[in-house]
This record gives C-alpha cells, structure tokens and sequence, in this order.
C-alpha cells in the first residue's frame, strides 16, 4: 500500500482534511483521513493533494498551434486553423498530440475529454498513462463518414485502446455534420462529443445563412433555419451519451432542451473569451441541473492546456456575468474541474474525487512562497495560487505519470516545434 500525505487532502465529495492522507492500494483509493490517523507516508510540506482535474474538452493534436489566426472573427480564424493542419501528416500529429499529452499531465490532468481529427490522441495518451475518451471527429452530411473516415482511424488506433483510453465519436458541430450523420454516430453506442452553440456566427449561419460562414457555403451542409440545439431536438438527436462543447449562445428554452435529454456541457471560458464569443451562462446551465464540466480546448483558442488558468477564468467569466462575488465560489470552482467534469462525462463512479474505491487519480499542488500560506481556505489557494509549475506529482490509478523535476522534455518537445514549423506560413 502506497500512502501520500499533505497539510491538506481537498477529497471535493467531503470537507477538507487539515493534516491529510491518501492510502493507495491496486490503483485505487483505499482510505482518506487524516495523518494522526492513517501515517505520514511520504509527506509533501505546504502542499495539498487534489482529485486529478478531468479535462472536459480538450484537442491535443493542436497543442502547437497557440496564436495562429489571432485575433480574427470566428469563421476566418477556423479556416486558418483548417488549413495550417492540412500542411502536416500523421507522424507530426502524434508528435503533436504526446507533447499535449504531457502538458496536460503537468497541469494535474489525469483524464481528458479529447475531440481528436486523426485518432492520433489514442496512441499518445495510451503512452504517456493519460486517462481518456477519445471521440474521433467525423464531418459532412451523411453516414458515409463513419465507413471511410471513422473506420480508417479507428483501425490504425485499435490497439491503443483500454479501459483507460476509450473511444468516443464526435460529429464536429450542426454547422459542419447534417443530421443524417449525427443519427448515425449516436447509433454507435459510443460516447459522444459536438460543438454546440459556440459563437454569433455560427448561429446567423444556421439560423439565416448569411454572416461570414457564407463564403463557405458550397463545403457546409445547407443551414436549416433553426438553431443546431433546437435542430438536433427537432430530429430527436439529443441524448445523455453527448457532451456539447461551449453553448454561449443559447436561450432559456434551448438549455431547458439540453436539460430535458440530458446532455452534458462542457464550459472553456478561455477560448471562448479570447476568441471572443461570449460568456456562457453557467449558472443558469446549472440551475436547470445540467450536468457542466470545465475544458480547457486547445492552444488553438486558449494558450495552454494550463487547468488552473481555467479555474480563473470560469470564476471570473461567472462572477462578472452574475455581477456577483458568490456566483462562482473556489470550492465550486473546483469541482467544476473534477467531479463536475467527471459526472460530464458519465465517469463520476471512477473518478472526480477522493474516495474508497475510486481511482486513485491526483495531483499534489505546492504552494510554498505563495501569498496563500499560512493556510486559510485551501481551496481557493489551488484555484487562485495554483500553476502547473507548482504541481509536484500527477498519478493515474495510483501510478506516478508527471513527476516535477523528473521528466525528460527535450525529444517531445523538439518533436512537436518541428511539426510547428511546417505549420508557419
């Protein structure tokens, strides 16, 4: 039996343990309690052991791609992204997707939620220790796409998954997939992702079919008048195996749709500040007992897979929204990024929170020479002091899979800014 201690154990499903302890056996969380009660172990001084963050929607394979298309409207930043990737083949995609990998797990992340273009996020997590659903991204209007594109990737990556890097399917958006195809992905019986009301743009395309995705019109499916929430409930596509990704711009009669079938959300106020889309309505997503989790996309839209970067960003997106200190306390905060994200993703049984009997996920935070010590709301010290530079240790099922200080860097790191360059203009 492995056993970790810290000042403090934050287990989310209980009160904070002042003096705390985590006994690890098989992978799974044996006992939580205190040090008095359960033995020091290897102790961590001004430090806190957290459940693992679950990355409610991330892209790895875009983890080099921060800052192209800066500052552009929604559609032509989009286009710039698509057509950067269409540069670079499998190899620099995988390459890509294990330095993604990694930074996650730098961040505390034990588990993401990934929208993957190539499937090259399977073998990259697989091998980094990286707990995962995998929705493979599928495009255009009908069924088709899963006996070419879906087939195809699935088999070169079949081998790759387990219990712990699963797959998922994912139709990219109403904007992109036409209902024929969404019927047929959830016809799987996989996990499913989408982008779901994401941006203005996207919803005076579907809605009028002008705006600036009309100069796409001959590559996108025909709008259909309708918002892609109501289209998809219209057509009975909506259902508790999906995670929607963003939805900013939805009305109270769509979130009572999404709340109606379950469907799950995933929040990334990061990129949907910084490209400008909006802030999501997360208290009110809440209230109507949708089941939210926290992402933090791609360096695509956001600068980095940096979980604690998020956390500031979903308290201060909810608080200046409400108007309202208390909209988005710390703890919440923090359990928007753990077992928010994990009931997100139908895994809260598993992980999300320290636990007997669940996974042994975690991370241990220092935050030794912050302005949080000596202690006084240890949550609020992981959320407002936390960085990935002060995480000590990320384990997944009790196994030690980024360790400060003893991770070599340098061939993942070379491998992916090489992709970068074939990426630049």
């Amino acid at each position: 039996m492995d056993l970790l201690s810290a000042d403090w154990v934050l287990p989310v499903e209980g009160p904070p343990i002042e003096q705390g302890a985590v006994a690890i056996e098989d992978g799974r969380i044996a006992a939580v309690a205190t040090i008095a009660e359960l033995g020091r172990g290897r102790h961590f001084e001004e430090a806190v052991i957290v459940p693992g963050f679950v990355n409610a929607h991330s892209h790895l394979e875009y983890a080099v791609y921060a800052g192209f298309g800066d500052g552009l409207p929604f559609a032509p930043w989009l286009l710039t992204h698509i057509e950067r990737k269409a540069r670079i083949g499998l190899p620099e995609m995988e390459a890509i997707a294990r330095l993604g990998a990694a930074e996650c797990l730098r961040s505390g992340i034990t588990t993401v939620a990934d929208a993957s273009f190539s499937g090259a996020a399977v073998p990259a997590c697989a091998e980094l220790g990286l707990r995962a659903i995998v929705y493979l991204e599928v495009f255009g209007e009908t069924a088709e796409q899963l006996s070419t594109r879906f087939e195809t990737n699935l088999e070169r990556i079949r081998g790759s998954l387990s219990d712990r890097v699963r797959l998922g399917v994912s139709p990219h958006a109403p904007y992109s997939c036409g209902v024929e195809l969404y019927a047929a992905c959830l016809g799987l019986g996989l996990p499913v992702a989408t982008h779901l009301a994401e941006s203005d743009d996207e919803h005076e395309w579907l809605t009028a079919g002008t705006g600036p995705w009309e100069q796409f019109r001959e590559t996108l499916p025909p709008p259909p008048g309708t918002s892609g929430i109501r289209l998809l409930a219209e057509h009975g596509l909506l259902d508790s195996c999906i995670v929607a990704a963003h939805c900013v711009t939805v009305d109270a009669e769509e979130i009572a749709l999404l709340a109606a079938h379950d469907v799950a959300v995933a929040h990334c106020p990061r990129s949907n500040g910084y490209l400008g889309c909006g802030i999501a309505p997360v208290a009110a997503l809440r209230e109507a007992g949708i089941r939210v989790g926290l992402g933090t996309d791609s360096p695509a839209s956001t600068p980095s897979f940096d979980m604690f970067d998020e956390l500031r960003a979903a308290v201060l997106a909810a608080r200046s929204r409400g108007r309202r200190p208390e909209a988005l306390p710390a703890p919440a905060a923090l359990e928007l990024a753990t077992l928010g994200s994990a009931r997100a993703l139908g895994m809260e049984a598993e992980i999300g929170s320290l636990i007997p009997g669940k996974q042994a996920d975690l991370a241990v935070v220092s935050l030794a020479a912050s302005p949080f010590l000596p202690w006084e709301d240890p949550a609020a010290a992981v959320v407002f002091g936390g960085s990935p530079e002060r995480v000590l240790a990320t384990l997944v099922a009790g196994e030690t899979r980024y360790e400060r200080g003893g991770m070599a860097w340098h061939e993942l790191t070379d491998a992916a800014r090489n992709a970068r360059r074939r990426l630049l203009p």
